[in-house]
């Protein structure tokens, strides 16, 4: 949008500038609630996936795990061993993958980045609007 006023008076300058400015930071405002919103769906949709599966994998596990625990004691062990065995390897790779995924969670971020950056970029713009041209000839 071009806008060219040569015989603007400085209160009509300063009150599009502040009209603009504020229409500006209302739709910055709208993107920061849009893309945190978005991440949130996201990482909501990724837990309840998660939250899902292990449900359904939880008796699927145990039942393996006795099966395991049997195949042993057929092939000689006692069932003591065998149990040892089993839920000793099984509390292992349990502590491994729940370190693992707690430090992906340590890196998830729901700061809206991008809306930042805009944010950013709009006040070096306003800034270099007020202090360059003084309103006389505006571009946007």
């Amino acid at each position: 949008m071009s806008m060219t006023h040569v015989n603007r008076s400085i209160p009509e300058v300063l009150s599009d500038l502040i009209s603009q400015v504020t229409t500006l930071f209302r739709k910055e405002a709208e993107l920061a609630r849009t893309e945190i919103a978005d991440k949130v769906v996201h990482a909501a949709t990724g837990i309840g996936f998660a939250v899902v599966g292990a449900v359904l994998a939880m008796p699927a596990l145990v039942i393996l795990l006795q099966a395991i625990v049997a195949l042993l004691v057929g092939a000689g062990l006692s069932i003591a061993l065998a149990s040892l065995i089993v839920g000793g390897s099984t509390l292992l790779i349990g502590i491994f993958l729940l370190i693992a995924g707690m430090e992906r969670l340590k890196g998830m971020k729901l700061t809206p980045e991008k809306t930042i950056h805009q944010l950013q970029r709009d006040a070096e713009m306003v800034k270099q609007e007020t202090s360059g041209t003084h309103g006389l000839n505006t571009a946007a």
